[in-house]
């Protein structure tokens, strides 16, 4: 008979795979389930920690704005965590990734916000950016030459050197032919991704690129640069060329980010954690205990056939909010948790989700609510009660935070995926001593 987990995770993005790398690093038995993959696939695979606050504001030193976050934000994830855990979750992160072969690198003067171009040449504020990403930032000096390949979708490089030199940078854009990266007419940046895995292709690239590429001139790419063998090709690209290239995402699928994704994956499954996605969670089981509190006993799953039940000694959600699919709404106006039908922190009036303005910088409170918990990440009710004996939450479906408007989402799931983990240890080490 198989053992019980001590934890299982609902959700496989960012927060949840950080948050059983924790419980899996510190001995603990650790099972993920998921409907699908998080949001990794679709995101540009940098971690941005705060990149506006106070409305419109653009952040140019993140943790130095964490303070001013109790006042107008008194729930926000940042807030519940501590500036001391979320330097340190950041700092975690960072020796991970670099375990992982991907590591992530910040800007030149330690704290400060990156401004990297978007797929279509906008400055966005990143903390930390995968390696291959890290020349990109608009404050070093060397002009730039966007490449891109013709008939690629999605990826225009000269409509992103356009926007850039209306922000002040110096930027052309300029195309290749599609043969080098692939012999398909047809293929999304994934499988030409997969493509230039193959060295002898990234050499072959290499030598096209060294006719267009100008003295001086730094080389965006669009973030195809190899799937499993990103890093070498990388090398040899710069190797090749004597000159810095950086990747520019592009519209999902998102390349760095699936490297991210399976490079975490593979190191939990190494650590004999289960991954099983295609596990929707449907319901659960719980029963009352002594002092008011419910403990759960599992939770269910949808499948083709019976529903299946996944037992644990605790359990973290980490399902997402709206987007991410973790709260459902209906015409009413209810706004509601999926799995365990959790109280949220948001207007329950259809009215009062949106402002009158759709770009309004203060953003919709509709993104802006979500789970309330306490310092542990434990839900708790509108009154502040603890709803469940063994229940944890963590990531972008908690309250106070809208990790899109604020360019927060990945340090958000970084830092409550890992404080999570954290008080779970400390919960199942209290209950091991006391029984």
């Amino acid at each position: 008979m198989r053992e019980i987990p001590d934890l299982l995770v609902i959700g496989a993005g960012l927060s949840g795979l950080m948050a059983a790398y924790e419980a899996a690093e510190a001995g603990l038995r650790v099972k993920v389930i998921a409907k699908g993959l998080g949001s990794m696939h679709w995101s540009a695979g940098t971690v941005d920690v705060l990149g506006y606050a106070a409305g419109d504001k653009a952040v140019s030193m993140p943790l130095q704005e964490l303070e001013g976050l109790q006042a107008v934000a008194p729930h926000h994830p940042y807030v519940v965590a501590g500036a001391e855990a979320v330097t340190e979750a950041l700092s975690r992160f960072v020796a991970l990734a670099k375990e992982l072969g991907l590591p992530y690198e910040g800007a030149e003067e330690p704290g400060r916000n990156l401004w990297l171009p978007s797929p279509v040449g906008a400055a966005r504020p990143v903390y930390l950016a995968p390696q291959g990403q890290r020349y990109g930032d608009l404050a070093l000096a060397e002009p730039i030459v966007v490449v891109g390949f013709e008939g690629l979708r999605d990826f225009y490089p000269w409509v992103i050197a356009e926007n850039l030199r209306k922000q002040g940078h110096r930027a052309r854009g300029t195309v290749l032919p599609f043969a080098l990266l692939s012999e398909r007419r047809d293929a999304n940046t994934v499988q030409l991704a997969q493509e230039l895995d193959e060295l002898k292709r990234v050499v072959t690239l290499a030598r096209a690129l060294k006719e267009v590429v100008e003295p001086g001139e730094r080389v965006g790419l669009p973030a195809l640069v190899g799937l499993d063998r990103h890093g070498r090709a990388m090398e040899v690209l710069q190797e090749e060329l004597g000159t810095r290239v950086f990747e520019i995402p592009t519209l999902p699928p998102s390349v760095p980010g699936m490297r991210l994704y399976r490079a975490l994956r593979s190191d939990l499954e190494g650590r004999g954690v289960e991954v099983e996605i295609g596990m929707e969670a449907v319901g659960y089981e719980a029963k009352e205990e002594n002092g008011g509190f419910r403990r759960l006993l599992w939770v269910e799953t949808a499948t083709s056939a019976r529903p299946l039940k996944h037992r644990a000694r605790a359990f973290l959600l980490a399902t997402g909010g709206l987007l991410g699919g973790g709260f459902d709404s209906n015409h009413e106006g209810r706004v509601w948790e999926r799995v365990f039908d959790l109280p949220l922190a948001m207007p329950q009036n259809r009215e009062d989700w949106f402002r009158p303005k759709f770009l309004d910088p203060a953003g919709h409170p509709v993104f802006q609510g979500g789970v309330s918990v306490d310092r542990e990440f434990r839900p708790v009710s509108p009154e502040g009660k603890r709803l469940f004996a063994n229940l944890w939450a963590a990531g972008n479906g908690l309250r106070d935070c809208d990790g899109i408007r604020e360019r927060s989402r990945e340090g958000i799931a970084i830092v409550t995926g890992i404080a999570a983990a954290r008080s779970i240890l400390v919960a199942l080490r209290r209950e091991k001593h006391v029984h």
